[in-house]
């Protein structure tokens, strides 16, 4: 007999719904990762027991570990399906969708919150036409590549996911946004709006809601100093509250 993998996967029809456990048997193949097996299971979505049933909702996009999309939570652990592989996997694998964004349908959530934080901190640089005044001002190569870190962000929610102080009862903005403040903030273009997105972190939900439980860091798959940038940003909008109110 061919051997078979066994998934134990959380579904829920949609978020009014009540989830349950459904198990799976999927042929394996070498190399596969766990989106490969989700495929296997929408090829062919008859459970474990034989039962002909629906095939599991779950999102992806790259398949490179680039967009986060496929993040979910794989034997507990936050972390994108696509860069999961089978074989370093311990078994039965149970799949479950992230805790702390809306159920869409199974392994799918709504990530939009994640966007709107983005936008409550002005996390972009406006163009106010330098673009057609020849090359920028330059930026020195350390900065270029403590920036370059930042960047490797892809709103993908594992930081969010692991934060403590995300949750139902608190408006945390949560270690992603924080960090692109400081990436916009760290550019002399970005620079000329830093006081805005500095206040932004200031108000409600901002960063003094961060308990430095230093879990998003932990998470991260592109290893990005969020606590550093927390850090640096604590000190940013200390100073801006202190010289925001002499100022008055």
């Amino acid at each position: 007999m061919d051997k078979e993998i066994t998934f134990i996967i959380k579904r829920c029809k949609d978020p009014n719904a009540t989830s349950y456990w459904e198990e799976f048997k999927v042929p394996y193949f070498s190399k596969m990762n766990v989106v490969s097996a989700l495929m296997e299971i929408q090829k062919n979505p008859v459970n474990a027991r034989g039962e002909v049933t629906t095939p599991v909702a779950w999102d992806c996009n790259c398949l490179e570990e680039v967009c986060g999309a496929c993040t979910m939570l794989i034997n507990g652990k936050v972390r994108q399906s696509c860069s999961a592989l089978i074989d370093k996997l311990e078994q039965p694998i149970r799949l479950a969708p992230l805790t702390k964004f809306p159920l869409v349908r199974d392994l799918v959530v709504d990530r939009q919150v994640m966007f709107a934080n983005l936008s409550k901190v002005s996390a972009w640089i406006e163009i106010d036409g330098t673009h057609d005044m020849g090359p920028g001002p330059k930026i020195p190569q350390k900065v270029q590549e403590l920036a370059y870190e930042l960047s490797k962000c892809m709103t993908c929610g594992s930081c969010m996911e692991a934060c403590p102080n995300v949750n139902s009862n608190s408006k945390f903005i949560g270690p992603a946004a924080i960090a692109q403040v400081d990436l916009i903030n760290s550019h002399p273009t970005g620079a000329l709006q830093k006081e805005k997105r500095l206040l932004a972190l200031m108000g409600e939900g901002g960063i003094a809601d961060c308990g430095n439980a230093q879990n998003c860091e932990k998470v991260c798959p592109k290893e990005i100093p969020l606590t550093r940038s927390i850090a640096k940003l604590n000190r940013a909008t200390t100073l801006q509250g202190i010289f925001g109110w002499l100022g008055k």
